[in-house]
């Protein structure tokens, strides 16, 4: 894993229990010339939710995207931007795929403070590459490609997102395969998908959100997106929600063991199996195979 800094950025931006190597950016190879994916992920929050995630959790979102990436597929190389710190968006032309991040920050996507991203995004579907997000990833999509994003009215989605559905086009998409309706993944949003852009394919929904999933394949644009985290373990997102004051500490307690305890899954409505890494990241992995 790189994290691409700018040129006269301190490269202890992420602490070293965050990444496990931090080195200056290397010139890319061609792409006819890489024998590996390489992938830019977008972290989405500025340093100061970084560090305040890392304190909670132990990782800011950036590297866990990548570190979840890269386990997924041994021949993966990512490089990790922060545009909200003023990094640049690097050559394209040295990257396979990019993948976006949730965010913690105050605005939605539809907000003009979510320019930095934006232009990245916009960057990325100008240059044709098959782009990836999570949460904000996916409402800036969404924004990005003339759609909107704004606060649920049911309120904030916390711990696992439940009960979700595939539509009859999620059932035949790529990005689905190996899902079935009523799954669960970890989640904390206060946002949603409130109009999808034109062309855009709605593939999942539960009683909270109705887009947990879409996709959209025109005019260059190659997206998929969830609205939860695939790339979240749920003794993560547990951590995370127990240090932040927003879930019951037995809540907590059942996100933290929910890979290892049958009983803890079960109080949560999902299974072991649900939560193993192979399956909670299908989608990640999906879209892994496709580079």
């Amino acid at each position: 894993m790189t994290v691409l800094p700018k040129p006269t950025s301190n490269l202890r931006r992420w602490s070293t229990s965050a990444i496990s190597r931090i080195c200056t950016a290397k010139q890319p190879a061609p792409a006819e010339a890489r024998t590996m994916p390489r992938i830019l992920v977008v972290e989405s929050n500025p340093k100061v939710e970084s560090d305040r995630l890392e304190a909670l959790s132990g990782q800011a979102l950036g590297p866990l995207y990548a570190a979840t990436l890269e386990g997924l597929r041994d021949d993966v190389e990512t490089v990790v931007i922060s545009p909200y710190d003023g990094d640049e968006t690097p050559d394209l032309s040295g990257f396979d795929g990019i993948a976006f991040t949730g965010s913690s920050v105050e605005w939605n996507t539809d907000d003009e403070r979510a320019a930095p991203l934006a232009a990245v995004m916009r960057a990325g579907f100008a240059a044709g590459l098959p782009t990836i997000g999570s949460c904000n990833g996916m409402q800036l999509a969404a924004s990005v490609l003339g759609g909107s994003s704004s606060a649920s009215p049911n309120g904030r989605e916390d711990g696992l997102a439940g009960d979700i559905r595939l539509t009859d086009a999620g059932r035949a998409h790529p990005m689905m395969a190996g899902r079935e309706d009523g799954y669960a993944v970890p989640c904390t949003h206060r946002d949603e998908v409130v109009r999808l852009p034109e062309g855009a394919v709605r593939l999942a929904g539960n009683g909270h959100s109705n887009v947990q999933a879409f996709a959209i394949d025109r005019d260059g644009v190659d997206f998929w997106g969830m609205q939860y985290h695939p790339e979240f373990s749920p003794s993560y997102v547990g951590r995370y929600l127990r240090l932040s004051g927003r879930i019951a500490p037995d809540v907590a307690d059942d996100l933290e063991a929910a890979e290892t305890d049958e009983s803890a899954a079960a109080r949560l409505s999902t299974t072991l199996r649900d939560q193993a890494a192979p399956r909670r990241t299908v989608e990640l992995a999906n879209w892994l195979a496709r580079l």
